[in-house]
């Protein structure tokens, strides 16, 4: 992946997020380089949160530092989630009112929401290519962006860099020539309680209160019907979906 001279007229931003635990204490990092040969190095932590969260909270605190340039962003991350999720599952995300495929709540919807508030914002000059590079494999700045990720989830001190390219140590610019080709993933949706199972057998509805309770009832019935229901709301739009009431 070799930077053209358009894509150095353009602001680079790499970003990394980190998670100990995964849900636990992480951390995000950033780093922007302006045209002008600015660069402005970011992070931040929270004590309790996942790997997804700060890959998002990485990327979108770089594109608000620059919103109001109207040059070309180019992002550099090794995140497929954040990628795929901006540029192929954000859409029908929203059209479905915030739901998966499988009519689960999308996880992080705050983050995303956020993240395609700033991306809409972006002047029309000043389009966004998004570009994946592989994690740990020596570029530069997924490197550091990762060093800093890893010291806000250890809540350790890190100096964040802010001043001119030429006395920036990192050699932010060195990519390895061969394309990073991004891998086929789907969106990870994170496992969420059961309020409930459902089964229908023969007609008549049931809850349970485990599934081993539920397989039990609908193990070798013929056109027997289950689901696990995370909520009030969504068990009343299974059993309507079926056409029963309990």
């Amino acid at each position: 992946m070799t930077l053209t001279a358009d894509d150095l007229k353009a602001n680079l931003i790499f970003s990394d997020g980190a998670c100990s635990g995964n849900p636990g204490p992480g951390g995000w990092g950033a780093i922007i380089v302006r045209p002008d040969g600015e660069v402005h190095e970011l992070g931040g932590g929270d004590g309790a949160t996942t790997n997804n969260k700060m890959e998002l909270m990485g990327t979108i605190a770089a594109l608000e530092m620059v919103h109001d340039s109207p040059l070309r962003v180019l992002v550099f991350t090794d995140s497929t989630y954040v990628i795929k999720g901006i540029t192929q599952w954000v859409w029908g995300w929203r059209q479905r009112g915030w739901l998966t495929a499988e009519g689960n709540p999308v996880a992080n919807r705050e983050f995303w929401e956020r993240l395609v508030r700033v991306v809409a914002a972006r002047p029309k000059t000043g389009g966004i290519d998004w570009r994946y590079v592989r994690g740990h494999t020596g570029v530069a700045g997924n490197e550091r962006c990762d060093e800093i990720a890893v010291a806000f989830s250890k809540k350790q001190r890190v100096d964040l860099y802010r001043g001119p390219l030429l006395k920036y140590q990192v050699p932010i610019h060195d990519l390895p020539d061969a394309k990073g080709d991004l891998p086929e993933q789907r969106p990870k949706q994170q496992k969420q309680a059961a309020y409930s199972y459902l089964s229908v057998v023969d007609g008549v509805p049931q809850r349970h209160r485990t599934w081993a309770e539920c397989e039990r009832r609908v193990k070798g019935r013929s056109g027997a019907r289950f689901k696990k229901a995370i909520s009030e709301a969504d068990e009343r739009n299974i059993l309507a979906s079926w056409g029963v009431r309990l």
